[in-house]
């Protein structure tokens, strides 16, 4: 007889979710701190190339590597792959323009535009309580960016980077749909092998604006960054083999902590009130829809285990 793929172990499930998330704020420190020296594109590029060969290990070892291989819609590896890299790069750029707690903040918008998403494109209902929801989200977001919308040199950049975050939780918000798509025709492994491998591609290509050579201590910070996110991806996948995702959901706010703690000792940054009641109403909007999708019975872990890894 074959061996469940899954098993119910909540315990365990969350460990490994609040571990794959303290090491996500680790990465997007390292991060910012890299920023001031290094452009989005290349650290992207270290982010993605460093994690194929631990996402390879670690596929080897679940028996998955033939199933990480084969893709019967390669086009759609490609345009998630785009999607990816592009809210990567943007994430990237907020990093290097704002706060680290405002950058977490305003990502917890994801899940608000994949609701609006999904009805727009896949066609599903959306009823009265999940409108409140999306509303109430929306006007968080509003808040959190409101500050940011001024004129100045200082501004100016604080607003393209509120502006390049923002984008960024669209840009994952269609990888969401798209990977809901992809995950009736592939094995999860593909997406998460070829994501690593077009991302890297991808983002190889922004040589031609400018890469920076970085010392020994620089690279190795840049390849750091990338096993941690390689790492983390695996942890988060793995987490939900042992728990429900509507069970593990609520756990990704305790990044706000997690980026506030991170950001006062390493940056000597703190959040602003503005900012924490805007991320307060997107939070509640969110967890109306966690309570929702719960209630209706909706499960989506599967494509939640291969969703983009937060920059």
């Amino acid at each position: 007889m074959a061996k469940s793929l899954t098993s119910h172990r909540p315990a365990l499930a969350v460990a490994l979710k609040l571990s794959a998330l303290v090491l996500f704020t680790v990465m997007s420190a390292l991060v910012k701190a890299l920023s001031d020296d290094f452009p989005p594109g290349e650290m992207v590029f270290f982010r993605s190339l460093f994690a194929i060969p631990v996402i390879i290990a670690w596929l080897s070892w679940r028996g998955e590597l033939t199933q990480g291989f084969i893709v019967k819609k390669p086009m759609g590896h490609f345009w998630r792959g785009v999607l990816g890299t592009s809210a990567m790069g943007l994430t990237f750029t907020g990093l290097s323009l704002l706060p680290l707690p405002e950058v977490t903040a305003i990502g917890y918008a994801t899940p608000i535009f994949t609701l609006i998403m999904a009805a727009i494109m896949l066609g599903e209902r959306i009823r009265m309580i999940r409108i409140g929801a999306v509303a109430l989200g929306l006007v968080g977001v509003l808040i959190m960016i409101w500050p940011r919308l001024g004129s100045g040199t200082a501004e100016t950049a604080a607003m393209i980077g509120a502006l390049c975050v923002l984008a960024a939780t669209v840009a994952r918000a269609f990888v969401q749909i798209h990977i809901r798509q992809l995950v009736q025709v592939d094995h999860p492994a593909a997406i998460v092998f070829y994501f690593s491998l077009t991302a890297t591609l991808l983002s190889s290509l922004s040589v031609f604006w400018g890469w920076v050579v970085p010392s020994w201590e620089q690279a190795a910070l840049l390849v750091t960054m990338g096993l941690i996110g390689g790492v983390a991806q695996i942890l988060v996948t793995s987490s939900y083999k042992f728990g429900q995702a509507s069970m593990l959901a609520p756990y990704d706010y305790t990044t706000m902590l997690f980026a506030i703690i991170i950001g006062y000792i390493w940056f000597d940054e703190l959040p602003t009130l503005v900012m924490l009641g805007g991320a307060t109403l997107v939070i509640a909007g969110n967890v109306v829809v966690i309570l929702r999708e719960r209630q209706l019975g909706l499960d989506r872990t599967k494509a939640r285990s291969v969703t983009d890894p937060k920059a």
